[in-house]
């Protein structure tokens, strides 16, 4: 599915394009392995993209490319108004990069960090300094800035990394994968920096292997699949995509839960999904699966049916597809990002 994209209205101060990040046809091989094969991209300032796909499949090489850290071998982009190609350094001076691995020096510490990435924007001593100060209070890193960056944890050099980013002021920001590692709470810290940033006016290009982090963050979605975009859009259009919403009843009682059975199978509604066992339904398998789309109405006419029948079930659930399903459904269920990892539910 490939939906259409409406400028997002720029928020923050400053003048700032409508449309932050725009490619058309890019392409990359390294030997006889097509990694990008002709993708476009169109992404609205002061908004979340998210860039999902396999293992492998190009997103970190999509990141590279629309970061100047290497050339396409076709196609076009332009980032924050600017050409890749023909203006990269202005592109690189409107940018911030974090990657997968952290640019921390664990010699030094987090202040020393910061100042030095301030040097290297070419700020001012005391502008370096007032940077330094104002984002490692904001990061929550003050009591740690006079420490070594080698004695801290996952999250706070995760933190610090994207404070140092954030030195020259960049209004478009590419994070591959920031909270790959981090327990759920520094996850879930990481996610209320990027909304932070966004209610700033910046742009957030997300690369993630967690699936529910893009669901929670990101405005648009686009899954990568064997080079190609295999689906585009917000988190909810690409839900639709997929068929699979049921209502689940559930039993205590053997008796109610054949009751029930039987009187669905006469009802107009559509057939339920019992056990496949076949056998005297018992503990977990006194549930009925009824297809629904979860619209009210739908719920209405279940919910009336139940009463008229004088069915009672013990539980009733809504169960929507999410976006493991649509990654599944997209790519075959090839390495699920997070799939081995702890994801927050």
């Amino acid at each position: 599915m490939a939906s259409s994209v409406m400028p997002m209205p720029s928020q923050g101060s400053g003048p700032q394009p409508s449309v932050a990040i725009s490619a058309t046809g890019l392409r990359k091989s390294y030997g006889d392995k097509t990694v990008l094969d002709g993708i476009d991209l169109h992404i609205p300032a002061g908004s979340v993209f998210a860039l999902l796909g396999p293992n492998g499949a190009g997103k970190t090489t999509a990141v590279k490319i629309l970061s100047t850290l290497i050339t396409p071998d076709g196609g076009q982009a332009r980032i924050a108004g600017h050409d890749l190609t023909i203006h990269p350094q202005a592109v690189r001076a409107a940018i911030g990069v974090t990657g997968q691995f952290s640019a921390v020096d664990g010699l030094i510490t987090g202040e020393e960090n910061m100042l030095l990435m301030a040097d290297l924007h070419h700020l001012p001593k005391h502008e370096g300094r007032r940077v330094t100060t104002e984002l490692l209070e904001r990061f929550d890193l003050t009591a740690a800035a006079k420490k070594p960056a080698s004695t801290y944890s996952g999250g706070m050099k995760r933190r610090l990394d994207i404070a140092m980013t954030l030195v020259g002021t960049p209004r478009i920001i590419f994070l591959d994968e920031p909270t790959t590692g981090l327990d759920p709470r520094s996850r879930h810290t990481m996610w209320q920096i990027i909304r932070d940033l966004v209610s700033d006016g910046v742009t957030v290009f997300l690369t993630t292997q967690y699936l529910e982090e893009a669901d929670q963050l990101a405005d648009r979605i686009a899954v990568l699949h064997n080079g190609h975009l295999a689906a585009e859009g917000t988190p909810e259009e690409l839900k639709r995509i997929v068929p699979g919403g049921h209502v689940r009843l559930r039993f205590t009682d053997p008796t109610t839960y054949r009751t029930a059975a039987t009187a669905l199978r006469d009802a107009t509604l559509p057939h339920p999904q019992l056990p496949s066992s076949g056998g005297t339904p018992i503990d977990d398998a006194l549930t009925l699966h009824i297809p629904s789309n979860g619209t009210q109405r739908e719920l209405r006419s279940l919910l009336d049916w139940l009463d008229a029948a004088g069915v009672e079930a013990d539980e009733l659930t809504l169960h929507t597809p999410d976006l493991d399903d649509v990654f599944f459904a997209l790519t075959g269920g090839s390495d699920v990002p997070g799939q081995t990892q702890e994801t927050v539910r």
